[in-house]
């Protein structure tokens, strides 16, 4: 793995000094975005004969969409390697099949009972729709565009917030728990798609990644168990945490792999924070959170996902947990924002793909449970964007629309209009299961 910084990362660096204004002048250079009329969006049926499969016809290709031997407009003034995360636009593209998942709910492990099939369908359907491309290979070479096999270290941020307790055996790395945490499957596709894009594509350069200490108390070491590993279908593919796998530490960089605070004079600074090394190293950053909602933020999304990304993220609640009776909590700063900034994850995030298949409607440490608004299944969903804010606004309302609770507390997003001001993306709160969207580009799939 290399240790240097890019000339994209360093313009980024630059860019993010000028705060709002040089990230929006970064966004002007994004090419246009694919057109599509949003879908229908219907309540699955409660049925269990409600078998349904998603077509995978493509969608049509439009004139404006990118593809990997275009240009974007202004992006010869940045560097040849430059990619601005959002692409597409605040497109949000939701891939539902009722045939993802087949889990009763009961004590055996829920990612034994996905169909990766179906999974893989999903997320081609889902890049094709995103992208607007002809086919799934010219599709993710749009996302990762300057792939050099051996060089190119693909990052990919899944979520083990849970396999920090005590399901995890220190010895052997194995796990019982049924607490919400990531599931292999939406990997397995995504290596696949990425296969078909490059004949010469490597295993080994995706790595797979979670990396704080986390628990309040006890402080503990995020772990990637052997259930999940053992159902990665590519043997090559790389796992970085702190103690089962290979180590995600913190040694490398300079000012570059530390979070700069922009909290203001009113508010107390956050400890010091670093971004670990396999960011570092890495070209790309694909961002795979969880759809669910969180004990003390409301939601726990793309963006908290980046709590994985440095050393030690507990004592960063008290800034953001409003339901916990923060005591520095304020609707105009959230550290969500700045850990964003940091240009190894704004600069280097060429997608983010949320895991809807079972998420978790009540809270962030809970075993899943059915879903009202589902049809009283799992949501069997993913979610993919190049927007960041777009798609957590989309996954905040539909966490909202499922009612627990009265709904996701009216705070919960403070942190999306923040990211919003801070030239991340768009933000628009809507309504996916009937009115939509009138800025943000949301189309539904499969229902």
């Amino acid at each position: 793995m290399k240790g240097s910084l890019s000339r994209r990362e360093a313009l980024l660096i630059m860019l993010t000094g000028l705060g709002a204004a040089g990230l929006a002048a970064a966004r002007l250079l994004r090419s246009p975005r694919p057109q599509s009329v949003p879908g229908t969006l219907q309540r699955p049926s409660t049925t269990p004969q409600d078998t349904r499969r998603i077509s995978m016809d493509p969608t049509p290709s439009p004139s404006s969409a990118p593809t990997a031997e275009e240009t974007p407009a202004g992006a010869e003034l940045l560097t040849p390697e430059w990619k601005e995360p959002a692409r597409y636009g605040p497109r949000v593209v939701h891939i539902h099949s009722s045939e993802a998942t087949h889990w009763d709910f009961g004590d055996g492990y829920y990612g034994n009972s996905v169909d990766q099939d179906v999974v893989n369908e999903m997320m081609d359907r889902g890049i094709l729709a995103l992208t607007g491309a002809k086919s799934v290979a010219e599709a993710w070479r749009s996302i990762i565009p300057t792939y050099r096999p051996g060089e190119t270290g693909i990052a990919i941020k899944a979520n083990f917030n849970n396999a920090l307790w005590c399901g995890v055996c220190e010895e052997n790395c194995e796990e019982w728990q049924l607490k919400i945490d990531a599931l292999i499957h939406p990997i397995n596709a995504l290596v696949r798609g990425l296969k078909e894009a490059y004949s010469e594509f490597r295993e080994s350069d995706i790595w797979v990644y979670d990396a704080t200490i986390g628990g309040n108390p006890p402080v503990s070491e995020r772990k990637i168990p052997k259930r999940f590993i053992r159902g990665c279908r590519y043997p090559g593919v790389r796992f970085f945490d702190r103690g089962c796998n290979e180590h995600a530490g913190f040694e490398k960089g300079g000012s570059e792999a530390e979070i700069a605070w922009s909290n203001p004079a009113h508010v107390p600074r956050p400890p010091a924070q670093r971004i670990t090394d396999v960011l570092l190293d890495a070209r790309y950053l694909i961002n795979m959170p969880i759809l669910k909602r969180h004990g003390g933020a409301g939601v726990s999304l793309g963006f908290k996902n980046h709590f994985g990304s440095i050393d030690h993220c507990p004592p960063l609640h008290a800034w953001m947990c409003f339901q916990w009776q923060a005591p520095h909590y304020t609707a105009d700063y959230n550290p969500l924002v700045d850990i964003y900034r940091n240009p190894n994850i704004v600069a280097k995030t060429a997608l983010t793909v949320a895991d809807g298949l079972f998420g978790d409607r009540m809270k962030n440490d809970a075993k899943p449970t059915p879903w009202g608004t589902f049809g009283g299944r799992a949501p069997n969903s993913l979610f993919l964007a190049t927007d960041p804010v777009a798609l957590d606004c989309v996954l905040c309302d539909f966490l909202h629309a499922e009612g627990y609770r009265g709904g996701v507390p009216e705070r919960s997003d403070d942190y999306l209009r923040l990211a919003a001001k801070a030239g991340f993306g768009e933000y628009e709160r809507g309504d996916p299961w009937g009115r939509g969207y009138g800025v943000i580009d949301y189309e539904s799939i499969g229902f």
